[in-house]
């Protein structure tokens, strides 16, 4: 087409007068691709106890109606991110948050050098709860942190068994014996990305939501091995923390200060806290998603 041709095609367009054709306009090399909403991901970072405050978060979300496309998570963020990928509502993860006790995610290993935790019952329960659906099989893309032992490097567990997965996100060096598949051991994914938000970025997500429930706690217990080492932990990942956070498009960060990585029994409380962290965020979010 020559340049007057296309220039009056332009001139009509502006006018609002119609067009011969969708293939004039195509071949005029004036027709825009169709834009598409923006691919949201979810990540969901470590905190151990801390954790929980996410469930509250997503209950938020899904009060208006906020889906995302994918999800990540690291640790803790895990242990939630699979089952809400897998289609758990943030009522029903709530149940199951309360119902389930320590020992029987806890199974203290028989004299290991490696680690006081074994981590085969925390995989059995997750596969449990989720009736042993491979994480391909989820409602939601999902993907799992986790550190390779040997060579340090990230790993992503985005297929395969969802139990073994979340138990190699959450095998804290010293407290779970390594997660081991084939001939590889994994350890926690925080302590390579402990706020999955880059993973997140390059999985495809075009807006970024980040859920970081690490705190400065005001009252913290270090009177035990399992309490140090948590705090050891916590101290550790600030850094990494606020780098991924600077790449996040907003970060929702639950008041937490008062609780600690190791206050289980605090489980309605840290829910709650994470929903009322969700709703003031909410403005900001569907403020970025409706926008051109």
């Amino acid at each position: 087409m020559n340049p007057q041709m296309k220039r009056r095609l332009m001139l009509a367009m502006g006018a609002g007068l119609p067009l011969l054709s969708h293939a004039a306009q195509k071949n005029a090399g004036i027709v825009q691709a169709a834009a598409r909403p923006p691919k949201l991901g979810l990540a969901l970072g470590g905190g151990s106890a801390r954790g929980f405050a996410h469930i509250g978060v997503i209950q938020a979300l899904e009060k208006h109606k906020i889906r995302p496309d994918l999800v990540v998570g690291t640790s803790a963020g895990s242990i939630i991110g699979a089952f809400y990928a897998a289609g758990f509502s943030g009522t029903q993860m709530e149940e199951v948050a309360m119902k389930i006790r320590d020992f029987e995610i806890a199974d203290i290993s028989a004299g290991s050098r490696r680690g006081m935790v074994v981590g085969n019952a925390l995989q059995n329960l997750v596969n449990q709860y989720l009736q042993n659906k491979p994480i391909e099989s989820f409602a939601t893309p999902f993907y799992a942190v986790a550190t390779n032992l040997v060579s340090g490097k990230l790993h992503l567990f985005r297929s395969g068994n969802a139990g073994f997965a979340v138990r190699a996100s959450c095998s804290m060096p010293g407290v779970f014996i390594p997660a081991r598949l084939g001939s590889e051991e994994f350890v926690d994914g925080g302590l390579i990305s402990p706020l999955p938000v880059v993973e997140a970025k390059k999985l495809g997500a075009d807006y970024v939501i980040a859920v970081d429930v690490s705190a400065s706690a005001e009252n913290v217990n270090l009177h035990g091995m399992f309490e140090l080492l948590m705090q050891s932990f916590d101290i550790m990942g600030q850094s990494l923390i606020r780098m991924e956070s600077e790449k996040a498009d907003i970060v929702i960060h639950p008041d937490l200060r008062k609780f600690s990585s190791t206050d289980f029994q605090l489980r309605r409380e840290l829910i709650a806290a994470g929903y009322q962290a969700g709703l003031q965020a909410i403005p900001q979010i569907k403020a970025a998603l409706t926008k051109d």
